[in-house]
């Protein structure tokens, strides 16, 4: 493939009606042979990806629909000023979201069409026939459609309530990550065998909330003792967002089950209009453990299956593969219900972003979680939640001078690097004046 290629395109029809067109045209021009996409060196896998652009744009349109694209760009167009909002208040350098989130955020066509490459690959290169391109392509795309317009829902409750909490107070801060980037993702971050929080946040004159989102996940471990005993938190049933009173730097309790430290506070997050109509099976938690050997040879079947599949191969895709067949059907509210009955937090809320029927609500609330329906992307719906967390504030931090001084001055909120210079310039200003009054405390 070559200039040839790309220039071919120029005479694909632009306006064609299926993508099945595309794909006649194409597939006699590209000529490729029957290997994976692994076999393209770089330079000729950006080829390929702009001669096939036109076939998977139209490809995800057919799936995903304007519609859709539109209301994606609208829920990211909520998230990134609510983040922009966040950083303001809090002084935050950046928010990392994961690799697939972030990649959705930047441009959801563009991450979509992406996500159906090899497929697109295959089915030019005659691995794959149309049926099952169509099959295989339009579920991939539905699932990240769906998966990363739940994970903007859930980050925006998330960093909304955050926001709530440092406008209300004045003058939070973050005390940990104490680098000021405040990451939504956990990748790699329990590598030294424990569960650190995505953030502590100080609100000035209440005390400390340590927030985990999506936890228990796994921590590393060395042979199948330690597997074994990790092994609860693979399998564990995993809420949106827990919180903990004070500074909570680390959640693993592996001799509990669950395997964590009792949660103050639950929030699960509901996107859908439909959600309390919907099943789930659950099957890890009813499974055995596997032994470190096990895994091994695993993973070497995988490396049989072919390369990309082993270098693909992901911890959670393993024990999918050995999870036995029994499982536990469950309607969404009875799962939430079970999160409370598990993790006995001191107390849960749902935070639905439509109206949640009057027998689903009381069925929630008989069981003590809080319902926050309609919520929207309204802020002020979350108002009520924002100060019942507050309320669980407890501990300090290391000493704030800012903070103090602030406090000193009656101020509810402020511009904490204005506050600093201001203090420099006093200070300035006044350095006889403070030197004695330093004498004198020192005597």
């Amino acid at each position: 493939m070559g200039d040839a290629l790309i220039s071919s395109m120029r005479h694909v029809k632009p306006m064609a009606e299926d993508w099945t067109e595309l794909y006649d045209d194409l597939r006699a021009r590209l000529g490729l042979r029957e290997k994976h996409v692994i076999d393209l060196r770089p330079e000729k896998r950006e080829l390929f990806l702009k001669a096939t652009d036109v076939l998977r744009e139209r490809f995800v349109m057919k799936v995903v629909g304007q519609h859709e694209l539109e209301r994606a760009g609208r829920w990211v167009a909520e998230l990134e000023r609510c983040a922009s909002d966040l950083c303001e208040s809090l002084g935050i350098s950046a928010i990392l979201y994961t690799r697939e989130l972030g990649s959705f955020i930047s441009d959801p066509l563009a991450h979509l069409k992406k996500k159906i490459f090899v497929y697109t690959f295959d089915l030019l290169a005659d691995k794959i026939r149309p049926d099952e391109f169509e099959r295989k392509a339009s579920a991939a795309l539905r699932t990240s459609l769906r998966t990363n317009m739940r994970s903007i829902y859930q980050t925006w409750v998330f960093l909304k309530l955050l926001h709530i909490l440092s406008e209300e107070t004045g003058l939070a801060r973050l005390l940990y990550p104490e680098h000021g980037f405040l990451a939504i993702e956990r990748s790699g971050r329990q590598r030294l065998g424990h569960i650190p929080p995505n953030c502590v946040l100080e609100l000035a004159g209440r005390g400390c909330l340590s927030f985990f989102l999506e936890v228990p996940r796994p921590i590393a471990w060395g042979d199948s003792h330690d597997l074994e005993r990790a092994w609860k938190l693979y399998v564990a049933l995993r809420p949106d967002m827990m919180v903990y009173k004070g500074i909570v730097m680390d959640i693993v309790s592996l001799s509990d089950d669950p395997p964590v430290k009792r949660p103050d506070f639950i929030i699960e997050c509901k996107e859908l209009p439909d959600w309390f109509l919907r099943a789930r099976d659950l099957r890890g938690q009813l499974s055995r453990p596997l032994s470190a050997e096990e895994w091994r040879a695993l993973w070497l079947r995988g490396l049989w299956d072919g390369l990309a599949t082993a270098m693909g191969v992901r911890r959670r895709d393993v024990i999918r593969m050995l999870r036995e067949e029994r499982s536990i059907r469950l309607r969404e509210p009875q799962l939430v219900k079970l999160y409370r009955s598990v993790y006995r937090p001191g107390s849960m809320a749902l935070v639905s972003r439509m109206p949640v029927p009057s027998d689903v609500k009381d069925e929630l609330e008989s069981s003590g979680i809080t319902v926050y329906d309609k919520v929207g992307f309204n802020s002020k719906r979350l108002e009520e939640l924002a100060s019942e967390l507050a309320s669980l504030a407890e501990g300090e931090g290391a000493k704030d001078i800012l903070s103090e001084i602030a406090l000193l001055l009656g101020l509810k909120s402020t511009d904490r690097e204005a506050l600093r210079r201001a203090v420099l310039k006093l200070v300035s200003d006044n350095v006889e004046a403070l030197k004695k009054l330093l004498e004198k405390e020192a005597h």
